[in-house]
This record gives structure tokens, sequence and C-alpha cells, in this order.
């Protein structure tokens, strides 16, 4: 029997080892931590329980990788609907509500951006493109004739509208010069495509646009729940996930990655080795066997956003209710967003009694932030980085004050994370998250590493980040083992 192992128990890994067990394979997935998820993990501590990156979910609908999933395995997930998805709030004082709804969301746009109507009509038909090609196996970027194959038999004549948009950038769809609507669309891309509007691929930002109107989820007992569903189903069904052993080494023996090491001494052989790891990660883990291909590639790229994270514990009852749980904040849109001045605020949902103590929410803030300035500070001057710290946590605060009055007087517990807090969690090299920015198509990273039986998977391989995106990565993985 084939075996596979797994580096990392991210919902890409474990989509990936779920397909390949369905499938026949020997799977055997190995995590760090002591629970699973990553980055789509949620932690416990003292009693409450905090989503450690991402808060919202989507891909649930028909037809979506996370339905699509289900039906495979035959799973069903812990989720409910989030409507709205979440509320932006502009410096003047505009609140704009994503609303599931088409038309709900069509009026409050017209009311919001009246002058905005045209850029909506050609989003709309973009992500429609978009999303019906994701529905169907989608190897991009193709890496092989078979690739190839995929990707053309993946193609309907429809889709030949998206050939004007190719080399677009969301920006270039619109004239209107509202500087609102701008922050608007920067904050939405940001956390979506790691980039602005003027940078961001049309096609690609079309799509993370219309993540609302695809249907976002609340995940009962937090995110982390959706990796927790695939460690059981892969358990039930003859797989293997081990925590507390990090891999420390990929042995590679005659241009083939043969076996791996952990930091507990276990050392496993396989067939196939499929990395829920960055780029960077890998040739840690690969040495002086890092093909020259993944060497160019580590030395090339710059690192990518790392976020400043607040994980609050609040008592329920000095809340105020709320039409969203869910809330990005813009305070200035003179400056460059992140560093502060955008947050995303994300509140647990009433009720979800396993989130905390009896009365308790707990609410995860989170802003992009530069990784390289913090590790400097680190390193050079303990003081200055803790003062930091503590002003970017009365930055998200203030930020977070906007969109939920009230909330510093229902704070229970206030838990800071810097780059280096996520790097010390998630094993990510230098604290970097979301993956790389979708500017463009021709841009983008396959899974392969230079290795003939060795994969990458999750945020680092197209489509990026979500829990959906990593998922639809994982499912491409899963088929390039099975097809090799």
């Amino acid at each position: 029997m084939t075996h596979t192992l797994i580096i990392g128990a991210g919902i890409g890994g474990l989509t990936t080892a779920a397909l390949l067990l369905k499938a026949g394979h020997q799977v055997t997935v190995l995590e760090a931590h002591v629970y699973a998820g990553g980055c789509a993990g949620t932690f416990y501590h003292r009693g409450y329980r905090f989503d450690a990156g991402a808060t919202l979910a989507g891909g649930f609908a028909p037809g979506g990788p996370h339905y699509r999933l289900a039906e495979i395995l035959g799973l069903e997930w812990p989720i409910s609907p989030a409507d709205p998805a979440w509320t932006v709030h502009l410096p003047d004082g505009r609140a704009v509500t994503q609303w599931a709804d088409p038309a709900q969301w069509r009026a409050e746009r017209q009311a919001a951006f009246p002058h905005s109507e045209p850029f909506w009509q050609t989003q709309e038909m973009l992500a429609d493109l978009a999303w019906d090609i994701s529905s169907r196996p989608f190897p991009w970027p193709p890496q092989s004739l078979r690739d190839w194959a995929m990707v053309l038999a993946a193609l309907r004549p429809s889709t030949l509208r998206a050939l004007p948009y190719l080399f677009s950038t969301i920006g270039s769809l619109t004239r209107d010069q509202d500087p609102m609507f701008r922050a608007f669309l920067d904050g939405q891309l940001l956390i979506s495509a790691q980039a602005t509007a003027d940078q961001a691929s049309a096609l690609y930002g079309s799509a993370a646009l219309d993540l609302p109107r695809r249907g976002v989820n609340h995940v009962q007992g937090g995110i982390g729940a959706l990796a927790d569903t695939l460690v059981a189903w892969i358990r039930a069904n003859g797989g293997e996930v081990l925590f507390r052993q990090q891999v420390e080494r990929i042995e590679v023996r005659q241009g083939r990655a043969t076996a791996v090491t952990t930091n507990k001494g276990l050392h496993l052989s396989a067939d196939n080795i499929v990395a829920n790891l960055t780029p960077w990660a890998l040739a840690d883990l690969l040495g002086a066997d890092t093909p020259r291909s993944l060497r160019r590639e580590v030395r090339r790229r710059g690192p990518t956003w790392g976020a400043f994270t607040l994980y609050l514990g609040l008592d329920g009852a000095k809340l105020s209710p709320l039409l969203s749980s869910h809330h990005q904040v813009i305070q200035d849109h003179k400056r460059p967003l992140g560093e502060g001045n955008s947050v995303f605020v994300s509140l647990s949902k009433g009720g979800d009694e396993r989130r905390g103590p009896a009365g308790q929410r707990t609410a995860t803030l989170s802003t992009h932030t530069d990784v390289d300035s913090w590790w400097r500070l680190r390193h050079t001057n303990r003081a200055a980085y803790h003062a930091r710290r503590d002003a970017y946590v009365g930055k998200l605060l203030a930020g977070a004050e906007t969109a939920v009055s009230g909330i510093r007087q229902a704070i229970t517990l206030c838990l800071p994370g810097t780059p280096v807090t996520f790097q010390f969690y998630t094993r990510r090299p230098q604290g970097m998250v979301g993956g790389f920015p979708q500017t463009s198509l021709f841009d983008v990273r396959g899974p392969a590493t230079g290795l003939p039986n060795l994969w990458l998977v999750g945020d680092s391989i197209f489509p990026g980040q979500s829990t959906a995106g990593v998922t639809l990565g994982g499912m491409r993985v899963a088929t390039a083992v099975l097809n090799q």
C-alpha cells in the first residue's frame, strides 16, 4: 500500500490526507502542535477558546469546496450561516453591511456608493465566472501536460468573457472617485487577497469580494472545529494523526523524498510527502537537499504579511446587541492600511457555550503588519518591542470601539500576539500569514517543489488563503499525488 506522509494538520494538509485515505493510501499526518488547524485553529486558554487567525469560513454552499469535500467524505460540518457576513466601518462614519442576500446587498451598496453600480455589474460577472471554473478540477498554474488537459477540459464558452480582464486589477474596473469607495475595496481585498485594489487581480479579487454572497458561516466551537472534523474522519477511517510531532528533517535519496525525522525521535519512511508549510519552512527541513529551484525561490521572495492579533475574553452582559458579529474598521483612508489603521473584529456567536465560561464571549481582533520590524525590535531592543506591542493593543481597541461600543469595559482577559508570537505557536517562519498577494494569475505558486514526490499545500499555493482556498489546493494536490 502506498504510504503518504502529511506534514502539518492545517485544513489543506488534512483535506489532502482525507482524500488520499479515501483513495486507498496509507496516510500519516504529523502535527507539531497539540491541536489541528494551524492558522485556522482554535486554542484554549483559561476557559476560553480563541480562533488563532481565521474566524469566518466560506465555501459550504452547493458547488463550494467544503460542500464538495463533505459529499466525497460523507461528513457534516458544524456550521451555521452568518448573515450579514460583516459590517465595514469607514472613516467618514458610513457603515456598510455585507448582506448575503443579493437584493439586500444591492440596496446597501447603492445607498453607500451611489455611483459604483457599473463596477459591481462587472465584478459580479467576473465572480460568477471564477466560482464556476473553481467548481471543476482546475489545476492552476498547470505544471504538467495532464494539468494542461484538465485546465482545457474545465473551460466553457462563457469563460471567454474573462479574457479581456486577465491582466486587469480591481482598481482598473472602476472610475468612481469616492475615496470611501476605494477605502472599502482596499479593506476587503487586503484581508482576502493580501493586496489592495490597484494591485489585486481582477478575476481573483472579484471572487474574493463576492464571498459574502456565496455564504460565510460561524463554526460552532470555533474555526478549529473544521480541522477537528477532518481529524476525526481520518482516524475513523484508518488514518493516523499524530500531535506533538514536529518534523525536523526530510531525507532525500536519489532525487526523491524518502523519510522524515521528528523532534520526538520518530523516523518514518514514505512513498510520498505533502508539506502543509511555506516554501521557507520546507527549505529549512530539506537543508542541503533543497532543490535549486526552491533555493532560488526563497531567496527571491520577500516576506509576506504578518498579523498583530488581540484575543479578548468579554463579559457578554456588557455588550450591546449587534447586527453583525464581525466588523472591519478603517480609521484613516489617507494612510496605508494595516498597522492598526485597519482592524478586523470577530466576536464569537452569542450562546455558543463552548467558547468560554458562562455568560462570556470571545473576540479576535487583527491587523496586517510588517514582520521584519517586529523581529528587529525583538532582537535589538526588547523594551521597544514591548512598548510597540502595548501601543498596538491601544490601536486595535480604539478601532474596535468604533464597531463595538463599550468593548473595553467588557474585557475580562486580553492576550496580544505579534508575528513573533505567531511563529512560536504556528511554526510559520517569521510569523508570516495569509500566503502571497494575489496580484496576477500568471505569478501564482503551484504545489511543485523540485522533487517529484514532494508537494506543498496550504496558503502558499494557488488559490491562497481562506479555508475554502486551501481546501481547493488540497483537492488539487491529492489529485496530483494520485496521478503521478
